[in-house]
């Protein structure tokens, strides 16, 4: 992106919040993953439900949400917005391939609005993601993250975005 097309600049190239004020109220969706690897006997007593702090993934599904909602207090440039919808989906891989586990979390977050909810997807990833962490830690201190990032986005001046398969 040349630098000319940065946003988040203003004109003495100090950081400045954009201003959404005369963009078009449109209806907008931005779905982000990420996947937690870990352990095949993490994963066990997580489906089990034997983590001693409880519903992993449940405790993980709410703390998503709120991370969504909490975008803006953690990234300085975000709007805050009245945001329409938030789910995650976490797919469940047993065994990697590689001696490892993995839970996949995939966030799909919606506003109408006049600006994107793509640092809301992928906030609800990263903190579902840590929450997962935080809770099995005490048994897998190895557990780490891979692959975040958008899938998809659409509404907006910019249109639509699909992420190419790799």
């Amino acid at each position: 992106m040349a630098e000319a097309e940065l946003t988040h600049f203003n004109s003495e190239g100090r950081a400045k919040m954009v201003d959404v004020t005369d963009k078009t109220i449109t209806h907008r969706v931005a779905v982000a993953s990420g996947v937690v690897h870990m352990l095949p006997e993490t994963f066990r007593r997580i489906k089990q439900g034997q983590i001693a702090k409880g519903d992993v993934l449940a405790v993980a599904q709410v703390a998503g949400v709120m991370g969504a909602k909490r975008t803006p207090d953690l990234i300085p440039m975000c709007h805050p917005l009245l945001l329409s919808g938030v789910d995650l989906v976490f797919n469940e891989f047993p065994d990697d391939g590689q001696g490892q586990a993995a839970i996949e979390v995939v966030a799909t977050v919606k506003v109408t609005g006049q600006t994107g909810v793509e640092m809301e997807a992928v906030t609800a990833v990263c903190v579902a993601a840590l929450t997962i962490y935080d809770m099995c830690k005490a048994i897998d201190k190895g557990i780490t993250f891979s692959d975040i990032g958008l899938l998809s986005k659409s509404g907006g001046k910019s249109g639509s975005f699909i992420r190419k398969k790799a």
